[in-house]
C-alpha cells in the first residue's frame, strides 16, 4: 500500500460514496463472491450512515483521494455484548468499538481493512480506552481472519436477531490496548 490512504471523520458529503460502497457491498454478496451476512434493504443502508453523521461517529479511508472504506467508531455496546462474558473487564467509557466496517470491493487488497482497524486502535488509545470490541456475523469468514490475524479473540458466538437481520450468529471479538 503507498501513502495515498487517509483517515478522517465523515463529513455530510461522504454520504453519496458510503452509501455506495454498503451497495457495491451488497452487489458482491448477492453475486457469491465474498459472505458478509448484511441484507440489502436491512443493513447496512443509507439511514445507518446518516444517523452516525449525525453522532459524529462516521470515518472514512480515503485511497487516491476518493473513499475507498468506512466504519462507525465509537463508545456504544450493542445489546447484544450484554450476553457476552468479555474476557477484559473494563467500564463502558473506557472500552471503544468498531462497528460496520465496510471496503469497496473495488479497493479491496490493499490492505485498506486492516490500515482502518489500525486507525481504530490508534482513535481508541487517544480516547483512553482499555479494551477494544468488534464483533461480525459468523458467515464473514474474511472479517474473522483479519481481525485474528490482528490479534482479536474471538470470546463468544451469539444467536441473534442483527441490525434486523434474522438468524445471525455474532462473532464478538475484544483486544486489550
Amino acid at each position: 500500500m503507498d501513502g495515498a490512504l487517509r483517515f478522517r471523520k465523515a463529513t455530510g458529503d461522504d454520504l453519496d460514496a458510503i452509501e455506495r460502497i454498503y451497495e457495491r457491498t451488497h452487489d458482491v454478496e448477492e453475486a457469491g463472491l465474498t459472505t458478509t451476512g448484511w441484507v440489502r434493504g436491512i443493513y447496512p443502508v443509507r439511514e445507518v450512515a446518516e444517523a452516525s453523521l449525525v453522532r459524529g461517529d462516521m470515518y472514512v479511508a480515503e485511497h487516491d483521494g476518493v473513499v475507498a472504506a468506512t466504519g462507525i467508531i465509537n463508545k456504544i455496546q450493542v445489546n447484544v455484548y450484554l450476553d457476552c462474558d468479555w474476557e477484559y473487564k473494563a467500564p463502558d467509557d473506557k472500552v471503544c468499538v468498531l462497528h460496520t466496517l465496510a471496503v469497496d470491493p473495488d479497493a479491496r487488497g490493499f490492505g485498506i481493512g486492516p490500515a482502518f482497524v489500525r486507525f481504530y486502535e490508534k482513535l481508541a488509545g487517544e480516547w483512553d480506552c482499555e479494551v477494544l470490541r468488534i464483533d461480525t456475523n459468523a458467515r464473514n469468514a474474511a472479517a474473522r481472519k483479519m481481525y485474528a490475524k490482528l490479534g482479536y479473540t474471538e470470546t463468544d458466538i451469539v444467536p441473534t436477531v442483527f441490525n434486523g437481520i434474522a438468524g445471525v450468529d455474532l462473532v464478538l471479538m475484544e483486544k486489550k490496548i
